[in-house]
């Protein structure tokens, strides 16, 4: 079995091969072992999905919710896990920091910063804040017992108005405080994408989303990693719906097509 410090060193490179590390997020631990078992070599939490798994909305869990169900993911595979772990669950880069030093305590190789306040008033920390928690983070993410890998997220299309030279500034700061990888979920359009990834000299992670170009189109500008957020969880939640509506209202069991399926695939991953 790896150990933490090379499945660590091991998520890091994969951000800088020849073609885009594709990182889905599990939910749970089953769900990562499913993921595992298909040939992803690389996965991340989703805090959208770990909320709907309790009937919450994103944003609503705590800080030890999130690293224990992270910590849970980590634990039944033997992949490099990244966890989303929104804004670090803290204001200040002192708490930032706490928060990073857990994350490495359960057992993961990598997390995610965002530069969202959970305000909806006040969206976005400023400038020199939001590079102070970076920072702070980034201190504690590489001088612990494992480097843990960082991204940072630049939240303004995604929480507030877009602006392409805002998320820019803010990536090139972040950069510079020492994160590893750099994000703007929500950006899809070809041009901006571009000049993104040609304004950074880190690895750039793209959210996929419906209008996002196809993986080999980002391959050609240089994106590094894909993921995918709350999608496959809610994939699985709307195929719940589908059978459930196919009982309620036509009182037929063709789901078994599907279940059958799932049962053969979590038999086969979960004994392997």
């Amino acid at each position: 079995m790896p150990t933490q410090t090379h499945k660590a060193d091991q998520f890091l490179a994969l951000h800088h091969g020849d073609s885009p590390l594709l990182i889905p997020n599990p939910w749970d631990a089953g769900s990562a072992k499913l993921l595992a078992s298909i040939g992803f070599v690389a996965l991340a939490t989703t805090s959208n999905g770990l909320a709907a798994t309790h009937g919450k909305l994103d944003g609503a869990m705590t800080r030890d919710e999130a690293l224990a169900n992270a910590g849970a993911i980590a634990a039944a595979v033997d992949l490099p896990v990244s966890a989303d772990l929104e804004n670090l669950y803290a204001n200040d880069p002192a708490g930032c920091a706490e928060t990073v030093r857990l994350a490495i305590e359960v057992g993961l190789v990598g997390c995610s910063i965002e530069d969202f306040t959970g305000n909806q008033d006040t969206p976005l920390y400023d400038h020199a804040e939001a590079t102070e928690r970076v920072a702070a983070a980034a201190e504690a993410a590489h001088s612990g017992p494992v480097r843990l890998v960082l991204t940072a997220r630049a939240e303004g299309y995604l929480r507030a108005e877009p602006d392409l030279a805002d998320v820019i500034a803010r990536l090139q700061a972040y950069s510079a405080a020492g994160a590893d990888v750099l994000y703007a979920p929500k950006i899809t359009k070809l041009d901006e994408l571009r000049e993104l990834v040609t304004s950074v000299d880190k690895p750039v992670n793209v959210l996929a989303l419906p209008g996002v170009p196809a993986v080999a189109e980002l391959a050609d500008l240089g994106v590094k990693r894909i993921s995918v957020g709350g999608a496959f969880t809610f994939v699985a939640y709307n195929a719940l719906i589908n059978a459930g509506r196919e009982l309620l209202d036509q009182g037929t069991y063709t789901f078994w097509t599907e279940a059958a399926q799932g049962t053969t695939a979590t038999r086969k991953a979960f004994t392997a």
